[in-house]
């Protein structure tokens, strides 16, 4: 049977269910993040679109072109209570972002890599097992980035 998760926002309007596992979930670091969190980073378990079921209210969509890099970010969210749902990436269309802390459970997966982490607030500390990149994990032309290590 296929691993289901679910969560909505704050007022409960917007509701959603995502299949099975992560592609890949990533902390970002970034300066976009942290304004559009209001927070010190984000948590990103991105998932195939196909495995993400939005129901209840209609999702309000905020498209944000990054200055860094020139593509399109478009910020999910509900428009009676403002909580951020998700985000859709114009570099991964066929992946569907759910913010970690709008399951109803954010216990259930793990933060893979740490993502520009250059730009983390002085206080981050990260953890020893998890990969992280100063800036993406992947550069423009999708070949990996060279990740480093918490020291111990």
């Amino acid at each position: 049977m296929a691993e289901i998760h679910q969560g909505g926002c704050l007022c409960g309007s917007v509701r959603f269910r995502t299949v099975g596992p992560p592609v890949k979930t990533t902390v970002c670091h970034c300066r976009f993040c942290q304004r559009a969190g209001g927070s010190a980073f984000m948590v990103e378990p991105m998932f195939l679109k196909s495995n993400v079921t939005f129901e209840g209210g209609p999702i309000s969509t905020y498209d944000h072109r990054s200055p860094e890099h020139g593509r399109m970010l478009h910020l999910q969210f509900c428009p009676k209570c403002g909580s951020r749902v998700g985000l859709l990436l114009e570099r991964f269309p066929a992946l569907q972002t759910i913010y970690g802390g709008v399951f109803d459970d954010p216990n259930w997966f793990r933060p893979e890599w740490h993502i520009f982490t250059r730009e983390a607030v002085g206080w981050m500390v990260f953890p020893r097992d998890v990969t992280c990149f100063e800036r993406h994990a992947l550069k423009s032309d999708g070949t990996p980035e060279t990740p480093w290590q918490v020291p111990e």
